[in-house]
């Protein structure tokens, strides 16, 4: 009875799974203008082998979506560009034995089902995780086939485009050369991969691909339930924090139906670059989880993982004098006791996949077509909980990606930002990519090699380094949901259009109000020269109003933001500041974005700027110089980190005139206060845009360090 109550729990998610179906998806397939080669369709070529005959069945049976009455087998028939991990019948056999096995079924047939509505959802697990939807030709003019060729390099690393269960494959190379797995387990064939047809590419795969659709509350219970090794006491210290229904949350259903209804549509043509603002599919929650491993608790307790409980781990942080100021009693649910915040810096709320740990694209020395780290590059992200910075760092001799990892960098003038060397007490721990547990459909746990904490050495470390962010890496909402970091570029995108509050409110941390259009523009492959390749482009009479990133320390923060001005069309803003979000203070006279090193571009004409930018020259002291003249006039230069344009460009950030960074405003920060930006429009101009590409929030100790100052990295 145990079993078929788990069957009826498993299929209900499965179902939930299958309807969300791509979307873009025809809800009738025509087939009428197919191309005509000597070439086989994915659907031909399956039909004429008979390894994939009971595949090709289940093909003919599903249907592209709920509302439709065509098939995936038509879908596969009709001209596209797909990819196809075709299961033989020997592995779908296999997976039916799975099935019994668990005791879901009890023999490995289709008539062995209970319902018609378990065995279809059954189905559609199959057919829709064996198949990503390619969709129109990228910008420039190649298709989106995933050949093993152009697999990502790295273990579990997230091939780009999701399933039509709009599930991401993740890619894991055995000891073999030859061997390749899909979500660790399933294999694909030696013999039978890159199979080309007319409308995409063919693997044979000798398992079926059938991702778990639990939630990581759910994923974490199993190893408790079920005396799993790995993450067991983690299990237990995040479900004691009163965790479960955060981590329990997949997707926001209420923006679902909006969107599904058409209640809440794209943005209107961007007026430069001549697409739609193409709103996301979905509003989805992610977390990651860095955790400790049970070997780890073992070694360092004394105990079996079972039997170590959250107060064996609450008794020894207090032993090791951690997080002082915390409140240390049994109410592990209040965000300052002692095992709430030990925990909940572990977690954050966003979903990052094993490519996207730190997001590599322009920097100097680096080639996506190879994937090794070119200079120093990290990304900053907001813990769960009381709110503390999380680096997640990574470079070429690091050889790996590391949390709070504070090396020496040759960062002079004239250097290369590699690591110089890094001290004992500040290599950061490892995160295990490798390893991770993918199984959950809104999470990742990464196991690390050492004991992760947010002390005051870190907050120390932290304090005397510049503090950069992507702008898209402040809103949880922008991995989550597939937009920050893309490598598909497809028209759906390249022009992000996300909807203001009074349509729907999309992000957690930002108000975007009435008469804002806010779009994310992905300029990969154009040559744009954004840091990381993207960019914020609002347009309108527009007001934004951000919660920022918590600071390290209580101190003195100057506050700068990138801005790109090669055009007329840029905007001026009001900038306002503060701790109270319904009363922010205006930080002196508007910002005016359309000046750039030399000049001031207007709709009236081009005249001279008062940056007082000069190109670099032989002599750092003179360059010096011009760069204590430039921020005497509120600006800095762009980054020697990198390219002015698409990786391997010439021109680094600083060479180019275009490029400058803004000082906002000088503050006083409290690391226990939160704050708020607001940027208001003040040209009457609805065309004019807003340029938002990274945010630097730097100490005093760093931009006024008399014996060592500031790069220019």
């Amino acid at each position: 009875m145990k079993s078929l109550t788990n069957f009826y729990s498993l299929c209900g998610v499965l179902l939930l799974g299958a309807a969300m179906l791509l979307v873009g998806c025809k809800e009738q397939v025509d087939t009428s203008s197919r191309y005509v080669f000597e070439m086989e369709t994915i659907a031909s070529y399956l039909l004429k082998h008979d390894d994939y005959s009971e595949y090709a069945r289940l093909l003919d049976e599903v249907k592209i979506s709920k509302h439709s009455e065509s098939t995936v087998m038509q879908l596969l028939s009709a001209r596209g560009n797909y990819t196809c991990f075709a299961p033989t019948n020997q592995a779908i056999g296999q997976y039916l034995d799975s099935l019994v096995a668990k005791g879901l079924i009890t023999a490995p047939s289709w008539e062995a089902f209970p319902t018609d509505e378990m065995r279809d959802s059954v189905m559609k697990v199959i057919v829709f995780n064996s198949i990503i939807d390619g969709g129109d030709f990228d910008y420039e003019g190649n298709s989106v086939i995933y050949e093993t060729s152009s697999f990502p390099a790295n273990q579990n690393e997230e091939i780009a485009s999701p399933t039509l269960s709009d599930r991401k494959l993740s890619v894991l190379f055995g000891n073999d050369p030859d061997s390749i797995y899909i979500n660790k387990t399933a294999r694909i064939s030696v013999r039978n991969r890159d199979i080309p047809a007319i409308n995409g590419v063919i693997h044979q795969m000798e398992d079926v691909i059938a991702p778990g659709n639990d939630a990581l509350t759910a994923v974490l219970q199993s190893y408790i339930d079920a005396n799993r090794d790995g993450f067991q006491v983690m299990a237990r210290l995040v479900l004691a924090c009163g965790l479960g229904d955060t981590l329990s949350k997949i997707r926001d259903e209420a923006y679902e139906d909006l969107y599904q209804m058409g209640v809440i549509q794209n943005l209107g043509t961007h007026p430069t670059e001549g697409s739609l603002g193409y709103l996301p599919e979905h509003r989805k929650y992610g977390f990651t989880i860095f955790s400790e491993t049970d070997q780890f608790w073992s070694q360092t307790l004394g105990k079996e993982p079972r039997d170590i409980m959250p107060e064996d781990v609450m008794n020894y942080l207090e032993g090791e004098a951690l997080y002082p100021d915390a409140v240390r009693d049994n109410n592990y649910t209040n965000e300052k006791n002692l095992l709430n915040q030990f925990v909940t810096y572990h977690i954050l709320p966003v979903r990052l996949p094993a490519d996207k740990l730190v997001i590599h694209y322009n920097e100097r020395g680096y080639d996506p077509k190879v994937g090794t780290p070119g200079v120093c590059m990290y990304d900053l992200y907001t813990s769960m909980g009381e709110r503390r910075i999380v680096k997640i760092f990574e470079s070429r001799e690091s050889d790996g990606v590391y949390l709070n990892r504070f090396p020496k960098i040759n960062n002079g003038r004239s250097e290369n930002y590699h690591e110089k060397y890094c001290d004992a007490d500040k290599v950061g721990v490892f995160v295990d990519r490798e390893n991770a547990n993918v199984e959950s459909v809104n999470g990742i746990i990464y196991p690390i090699d050492k004991l992760l904490v947010y002390d005051e050495a870190t907050r120390n470390n932290l304090q005397r380094q510049r503090l950069r962010w992507d702008v898209s890496s402040l809103f949880p909402e922008f991995l989550n949901n597939d937009i920050r970091g893309q490598s598909v570029t497809t028209k759906e995108h390249m022009t992000v259009g996300i909807p203001s509050d009074d349509q729907y409110k999309y992000f957690n941390d930002m108000d975007i109000l009435r008469g804002t259009k806010f779009y994310y523009l992905l300029g990969r492959g154009k040559g744009w020269p954004n840091y990381l390749g993207d960019e914020f482009n609002v347009i309108g009479r527009y007001e934004l109003v951000m919660r920022l990133p918590p600071v390290p320390k209580k101190g003195t923060y100057e506050f700068r933001i990138a801005n790109s001005t090669g055009v007329s069309y840029r905007s001026m803003c009001q900038v306002y500041w503060g701790s109270d979000k319904n009363s922010l203070t205006a930080m002196g006279t508007p910002l005016d974005f359309r000046v750039n090193g030399l000049y001031r571009l207007t709709d009236a004409g081009t005249f001279p700027s008062p940056v007082g930018w000069e190109l670099d020259t032989d002599d750092d002291d003179y360059n010096a110089e011009v760069d204590k003249k430039m921020r005497n006039n509120g600006f800095m230069k762009g980054l020697q980190l990198y390219c002015a344009g698409s990786p391997g460009s010439a021109t680094p950030g600083r060479g180019s005139v275009y490029l400058t960074r803004r000082i906002m405003f000088t503050a006083t920060m409290d690391p226990d206060v939160t704050y708020y930006l607001r940027l208001k429009n003040v040209l009457d101009k609805e065309d004019k845009q807003l340029y938002m590409d990274f945010i630097e929030i730097c100490s005093k100790e760093v931009y006024d360090n008399p014996e060592e100052p500031e790069d220019i990295w």
